[in-house]
């Protein structure tokens, strides 16, 4: 049993509409399956193309990120050294 190829506007018109051998529930559920899948491989192609270079924008991003943060560690470990001077001086 040969299926039918499914166009590739598979999401506007359903190609198991007037199958002989298929009820009209079993066409829609199989349209649903073909529209399923055919999602699945958009998704596949995106996150392919994702992951197939590097995204240099967001790498830059990161990296002024990493210098923020950096920063900020530095910040907090110099103030809870101020807080514990404090405590000690005050005891």
């Amino acid at each position: 049993m040969s299926s039918p190829t499914p166009p590739l506007d598979v999401f506007t018109e359903n190609p198991y509409l007037n199958h002989p051998g298929l009820s009209l529930i079993e066409g829609e559920v199989l349209w649903e399956y073909a529209k399923l899948a055919q999602n699945l491989k958009l998704l596949k192609q995106k996150t392919r193309s994702l992951t197939e270079k590097p995204d240099t924008a967001l790498l830059a991003r990161l990296r002024v990120l990493e210098n923020k943060m950096g920063l900020i560690l530095t910040l907090f470990k110099a103030s809870v050294w101020g807080v514990i001077n404090e405590q000690n001086v005050a005891e």
